[in-house]
């Protein structure tokens, strides 16, 4: 098959093109290559088209002939604070429409769509009383005073994290988690209109070799490994058993051949992870060690925003394409310890 795929030399995008052309898929690979992600003299890489995926006229050439879009291209992570909303709104949301409309021009039918779990925000909890139960946010005075978990909106008990489906109400927490969902609308919207379909895969927290370095755009993991690497300690807030669903980049590149491959009527979320729960302070844990650096340092400090517990159940995932995680997080790990990071990068905001 010929796949367009966007964001083809980010951090996923560079494995999941690998993972098609080993397949025998022809793929037209296209980056913006933006200097928050790429660094602020970025060359192009071979192979790669410069592409703005907000360019429509540029989008009609390189979908001519494209059978499905795989579409990566994002402004991701956590960001800096509320300055950075225009940027994650015109990269992720205008740009998914402009695809999205180029795409039913040109014919082309089928969107394999890079979407999060933040669209989630916070976890699904179970209070021993009342059963499954959405808390409010937490407070950040409880927070200041290391009353990190979340608790019972009816009787104020702290509750237990359950495995979240995808049929959960959805509650972006952050500007990026509001992009991510509009990205997802605007996929859900033009599939109804077009009879398009639409794998809309919700990836967790992924890691693994090429990720870029410390930046307020990057996943924890690259954090904790950029500080052993100044040997420094991993800094870990709040008290470090917050939980997360951690996938090796590899499973998650497996992820989106098996959806260009097996093709789903309408719109439809898969989560990818593993739905095993780890905590923040194990995954530093194991990094020092595994790299010989000093251990990791609980600071207490938190983000507001921040949610308790995301662990999520990928049995859809499974029957639905046959995908299960195959990298265990132990040797994710060990390989993710010692494996190349993308080159440091400056940490200027992405650029509406």
């Amino acid at each position: 098959m010929r796949i367009l795929l966007t964001g083809a030399a980010g951090f996923i995008g560079v494995h999941v093109r690998s993972a098609l052309s080993s397949r025998g898929h022809e793929v037209v690979a296209c980056d913006l290559l933006i200097p928050s992600a790429h660094g602020e003299v970025a060359p192009t890489p071979a192979g790669i088209c410069r592409i703005d995926v907000r360019d429509d006229d540029a989008l009609g050439t390189a979908l001519e002939g494209a059978d499905v879009v795989c579409h990566q291209a994002a402004v991701v992570g956590a960001g800096i604070d509320a300055d950075d909303g225009p940027a994650f709104a015109s990269h992720n949301d205008l740009g998914t429409a402009v695809l999205l409309a180029a795409m039913h021009r040109v014919g082309c039918t089928r969107l394999v769509l890079a979407s999060s779990m933040v669209v989630y925000g916070d976890g699904c909890y179970r209070c021993a009383e009342h059963g499954y139960v959405v808390p409010p946010p937490r407070r950040e005075c409880d927070l200041r005073s290391g009353e990190s978990e979340s608790r019972c909106p009816i009787d104020g008990q702290p509750v237990v994290w359950a495995l979240v489906a995808e049929d959960a109400p959805l509650r972006p927490r952050s500007f990026y988690a509001a992009s991510k969902l509009a990205q997802e609308n605007y996929a859900l919207a033009w599939s109804l209109g077009t009879g398009g379909s639409v794998t809309a895969l919700r990836y967790h927290n992924v890691y693994g070799d090429l990720m870029p370095r410390d930046t307020p755009y990057s996943g924890v993991a690259a954090m904790f490994r950029s500080s052993l690497e100044a040997g420094e300690s991993p800094r870990v807030f709040e008290d470090g058993h917050q939980t997360r669903d951690f996938v090796h980049v590899g499973d998650v590149a497996e992820a989106n051949v098996r959806s260009v491959e097996h093709e789903l009527p309408g719109f439809n979320p898969l989560n990818i992870c593993s739905g095993t729960p780890t905590t923040i302070g194990e995954v530093a844990r194991q990094l020092s060690q595994l790299r010989g650096g000093p251990g990791p340092v609980v600071t207490g400090q938190y983000r507001p925003g921040d949610v308790r517990h995301i662990v999520a159940d990928p049995s859809r995932a499974t029957e639905y394409l046959g995908f299960t995680t195959s990298i265990p997080l132990s040797t994710g790990l060990e390989q993710f310890a010692q494996a190349p990071l993308r080159d440091a990068v400056s940490t200027t905001r992405p650029r509406v």
